[in-house]
């Protein structure tokens, strides 16, 4: 029965997109604008999953598609937190990359009053050196969606404790996060051109484009 799951969820997402995706009242009833299958694709690192759920929700109506991507999680169990807040905070960079190719805020808060970036800091902060790396990249990734000037909460601790962020994160990316120098002219050329990328051809068309290794993290296997 295992194997036959995914092919049974692709079947179910692409000929009953809205009943599948639909949202079941017994057990998320606490928070009826929850999207648990978004998150919990996330969440489990489903990556096929998660791209068929954007696949799926393609063809819904632009309002539609925009409220099921960031619908917030039950604020009791979930703390409000995004599909993007996940991906970000068990750093799961080829979902976050998805979801932020489809169409994903940055700029929502969960209800702490966190967004997903303040978690992904957050995360790098309390990593060891030999596990930051890899959450360094997906900031990165990051900042390809995120314009100059955006709000988020940790910038107050960033400019509090200056020296010991800069080591943590870069003197580029630090001057960035602080407010202190404009993005590089890399991230801006690299934001030029994922802005060319219309959702409904997200992450196919990247392979058009001449990006750096680390934002085509996505097996070519889920494209096709």
């Amino acid at each position: 029965m295992g194997p036959r799951r995914p092919a049974g969820a692709r079947h179910l997402l692409r000929k009953f997109p809205k009943s599948a995706l639909a949202i079941p009242s017994l057990h998320f009833s606490c928070c009826h604008s929850s999207a648990p299958h978004l998150a919990m694709a996330v969440r489990y690192n489903r990556v096929h999953i998660l791209l068929e759920i954007l696949k799926a929700i393609r063809d819904f109506p632009a309002s539609e598609w925009a409220g099921y991507l960031d619908r917030r999680g039950c604020s009791r169990v979930e703390g409000g937190k995004t599909a993007l807040h996940v991906a970000c905070e068990l750093a799961r960079p080829e979902c976050l990359l998805l979801l932020l190719g489809h169409g994903a805020s940055p700029g929502l808060n969960d209800c702490t009053g966190l967004t997903p970036l303040d978690l992904l800091l957050q995360q790098i902060w309390e990593s060891p050196a030999a596990n930051r790396r890899a959450k360094l990249l997906l900031l990165d990734s990051l900042f390809l969606f995120v314009p100059q000037g955006f709000r988020f909460s940790m910038k107050q601790r960033l400019l509090d404790d200056q020296q010991q962020w800069q080591d943590l994160l870069g003197q580029n990316r630090f001057q960035w996060l602080a407010g202190l120098a404009p993005p590089s002219l890399f991230v801006k050329s690299m934001q030029v051109l994922i802005g060319t990328i219309a959702p409904g051809q997200f992450p196919e068309a990247l392979d058009a484009l001449p990006l750096p290794h680390f934002l085509k993290p996505l097996d070519l296997k889920l494209k096709s």
